[in-house]
């Protein structure tokens, strides 16, 4: 069990979306100190004032994920400034919505930085001292697109599916040398977010913010390995498994509707410098 109380939290692209209710939701658990980092000057300026004149203790770092200098260098500044980190949110994300042979290059070295390289090289600077401790929490904000494939999504599906896979590899390696080092790794289907603007889904549920704020959470308290939400997303490696990929297509993909939910995607603008989920 990860205790809560008294802990010292850092939460990447915790200045808005579900990093900011985590942030507020792991404060009223009784969250020592949180940390966060953003890009985003304002909205982070203005969730630590909120929060800071609540009568927490929140501490904002302006940081972009994709500069790994950057990240190595302000790591090192949490840690001086701060101490340890107890546990580790990895929620920044990014997503451009559009074939393929669309992207430019740049949208695929930024998507795959932000989604995927920049949770190993936050990670990196931050469990060596975990591992010093024997005590440490890291939680890791992938996807069910990290199990699915679909249209309009594949290099936000790529990297998701790293985050799967490095996570879980993460998780096996912590066991394996018996630390007592939590990795959990989330996989959400879409969450109602301005993230996710336009997308539509006429069978599997959409996840509140609030929902998934409260999944994660209780994942982290309770150390599990993976936090899936809905509930059917814990069916997806089943049905990948003894499904024939043509049957997989027409049941997941046609029936449920999900080849096409990104067909009216929308989003949230880059330009805004908004990376949280």
């Amino acid at each position: 069990m990860s205790q809560l109380k008294d802990a010292t939290i850092l939460i990447t692209g915790g200045a808005s979306g579900i990093g900011k209710l985590m942030g507020e939701s792991l404060l009223a658990k009784g969250a020592k100190t949180i940390v966060i980092w953003d890009i985003n000057e304002t909205l982070l300026s203005n969730v630590s004032n909120d929060l800071n004149a609540k009568g927490y203790h929140v501490v904002p770092y302006i940081v972009n994920v994709m500069d790994t200098a950057q990240v190595i260098a302000k790591a090192a500044q949490v840690k001086n400034e701060i101490g340890k980190i107890d546990i580790l949110i990895n929620n920044a994300g990014i997503i451009i919505g559009k074939n393929f042979v669309d992207h430019t290059h740049q949208e695929i070295d930024q998507t795959m930085s932000i989604n995927a390289s920049a949770l190993m090289h936050i990670a990196k600077a931050f469990l060596p001292e975990m591992i010093a401790d024997n005590k440490g929490h890291i939680v890791n904000i992938a996807s069910a697109a990290g199990m699915v494939s679909n249209p309009k999504m594949s290099v936000y599906v790529a990297s998701k599916f790293a985050v799967v896979g490095w996570s879980d590899s993460l998780r096996l390696e912590m066991e394996a040398s018996h630390k007592n080092i939590a990795i959990t790794t989330v996989t959400p289907f879409y969450i109602s977010t301005g993230m996710f603007e336009g997308v539509h889904s006429p069978i599997i549920p959409i996840v509140s913010p609030q929902k998934a704020t409260r999944k994660i959470i209780n994942g982290i308290e309770k150390n599990r390995r993976y936090v899936r939400m809905p509930g059917i997303v814990y069916l997806v490696p089943l049905f990948k498994g003894i499904f024939p990929s043509s049957w997989f297509d027409l049941i997941v993909g046609k029936w449920f509707g999900m080849y096409k939910s990104m067909d009216a995607f929308k989003g949230r603008s880059t330009k805004k410098n908004d990376l949280s989920n």
